[in-house]
């Protein structure tokens, strides 16, 4: 029988960054980089630690230090819905979205592992298991990748049976359809193919590609417009074709933001990151709203840190198995858990997210 825990003090939190190159340079519709940073945040109290973190810039790491540390330290661990309101407060006059709300998030992901391993529990245990696996997608497909690159990786998921895939496009709209093309050919039809703009698109380009896109049965057009444009976004999303989902909200820090997209009726399916959305405590926000709105909801990113809240959260569809944090997961974590069958499954025989920093290999990239 468990031991009943009513309250544990947190009693310290320790912060580390480490900036980790890509193995080539790297690119989507707007945006290149050669490196990505992960935040690592680690509390400690009643004699265990829980583990949260954020791909975020090392800006992040210092506001944690500065800032919420103290906030949290003196906590109850087993209330972490109060400390994560004491981080609201404390970030009032620097602004919620962005830099606090991704510290935010590495804090209170970190605050309900350390909970489900008082309690000595999985995750997904704690929060309230409803399915066994999380389905995904594989995510990449570079727009500086040349065809034979890009074919490779998206062959290379079909093979370990993952059944969707998405691709970067945004650069040149002559040459995206192209790839499109020759993406389809290479993982055949009966793979769901999804697309990336990353908002570089135009509102008429986004609908002349949406149109062209539908001869390859793409099922997946995410942020064809800036996701700051709701009404366009809307616009795309009634004049897609119907077996293809519009979908946004990767970029969103807190309830307002998802509640705005949602109520202007701009997505098919709507996108949330525990790294960026206040964490685990801001998406299961997320989710209800997406109940209350009957529109499925995509885990973005961060594949390990969103497989226990996936299968926890009823009306999530699926995760992002994005290349890059595959490969930083694995390198540095111990417990990442492999696909099978085009889906993850939480180890119900670890207490928390079951994920420890491999220190050693961690440090020839700490910062």
């Amino acid at each position: 029988m468990k031991t009943r825990v009513d309250s544990v003090t947190i009693d310290s939190l320790r912060v580390s960054a480490y900036t980790i190159p890509t193995e080539t340079p790297e690119a989507d519709g707007t945006y290149e980089w050669d490196s990505t940073t992960i935040v690592i945040v680690e509390v400690a109290g009643g004699g265990k630690q829980g583990l949260g973190y954020s791909y975020a810039d090392t800006a992040t790491a210092k506001l944690i230090e500065d800032k919420l540390k103290e906030v949290v330290i003196g906590c109850d661990a087993m209330s972490v819905q109060s400390a994560w309101l004491a981080m609201l407060r404390s970030t009032r006059n620097l602004g919620r979205a962005g830099i606090c709300a991704m510290a935010i998030s590495a804090v209170d992901t970190a605050l309900w592992d350390l909970k489900a391993r008082l309690l000595d529990l999985p995750l997904v245990t704690l929060l309230g298991q409803v399915r066994d696996a999380l389905p995904i997608y594989g995510s990449g497909g570079f727009t500086n990748y040349s065809n034979d690159q890009l074919q490779e990786q998206l062959r290379g998921w079909v093979e370990q049976g993952i059944p969707r895939v998405k691709m970067k496009i945004g650069r040149d709209a002559k040459s995206d359809r192209q790839r499109i093309a020759a993406a389809r050919k290479v993982i055949g039809e009966g793979v769901d193919l999804f697309v990336d703009a990353n908002g570089a698109y135009s509102r008429k380009q986004a609908l002349a590609q949406a149109r062209a896109f539908e001869e390859f049965n793409v099922a997946w057009f995410e942020e064809p417009v800036s996701s700051d444009d709701l009404e366009g976004l809307r616009l795309i999303r009634d004049r897609a074709p119907a077996g293809m989902d519009i979908a946004a909200g990767e970029y969103g820090y807190d309830i307002n933001y998802f509640r705005r997209m949602l109520d202007a009726g701009a997505v098919d399916v709507l996108q949330a990151d525990a790294t960026r959305c206040c964490g685990f405590t801001g998406f299961l926000q997320a989710a209800t709203l997406c109940d209350e709105h009957h529109l499925p909801l995509s885990a973005h990113c961060a594949p390990a840190l969103h497989v226990h809240i996936g299968c926890a959260a009823s009306v999530v569809r699926h995760a992002e198995y994005f290349y890059d944090h595959v490969r930083i997961e694995r390198m540095i974590f111990d417990g990442v858990m492999e696909p099978v069958e085009g889906a993850l499954k939480p180890d119900l025989t670890q207490p928390g997210l079951g994920l420890t920093l491999k220190r050693a290999d961690a440090r020839k990239f700490a910062i």
